[in-house]
């Protein structure tokens, strides 16, 4: 079957959060703001947060992220408190491939939403997206070996660190080699976590 035809949820709800596909109705505004809160923190070891980008480039990337959704081609999901709605960061399942039927997690927080485990409750609710809804085979999370808190989620979530590849990278800034852990989640058969 031809991806574009999946009926996939573009929004989950989990005990605390809620997640939504980007939408046009003001979510750049937000989103540049906590890029702004946490720009120290994600310039560590983000490309896209080297500088903090203008509010017409947020826009640009997340309405190019609600193409990328409708064609099934990546689906990035904003992060919000189910209560007081306030935005937490993003979690995306990226870099599909339907052909192998894997594809690669990555995320983001506003720094000062960090600590309450909301990552990890974002991560495991696409994680079990993307195994039921989209029937993904493999799911890698892949982060620096020097970024703990990154390499924390998948821990905590049962994924598997198949391995450390060395001088794989560049840092952030493009100045260092840096080495990548890949985490997994594979299934054998498509069954529901």
């Amino acid at each position: 079957m031809n991806s574009i035809l999946l009926n996939v949820p573009s929004e989950l709800k989990t005990e605390r959060l809620l997640l939504r596909a980007p939408s046009y109705t003001g979510d750049a505004e937000a989103v540049n703001r906590a890029v702004e809160d946490s720009i120290q923190e994600l310039r560590q070891w983000l490309p896209f947060a080297r500088e903090v980008p203008t509010l017409e480039e947020t826009e640009i990337s997340l309405r190019e992220a609600h193409i990328k959704f409708l064609e099934r081609e990546n689906f990035r999901f904003l992060i919000f408190q189910k209560d007081a709605q306030a935005f937490i960061g993003t979690v995306s399942l990226q870099s599909v491939d339907w052909e192998v039927q894997k594809c690669e997690i990555g995320y983001w927080i506003n720094t000062k939403f960090g600590g309450n485990g909301y990552i990890t409750e974002a991560v495991k609710a696409v994680t079990a997206y993307g195994i039921n809804e989209l029937g993904f085979r493999r799911l890698e999370i892949r982060c620096e070996s020097t970024n703990l808190p990154s390499r924390a989620i998948p821990e905590k979530l049962g994924f598997n660190l198949e391995g450390i590849l060395v001088n794989e990278d560049l840092s952030a800034d493009g100045k260092t080699l840096t080495d990548t852990c890949i985490y997994a989640i594979t299934q054998k058969i498509n069954r529901r976590i």
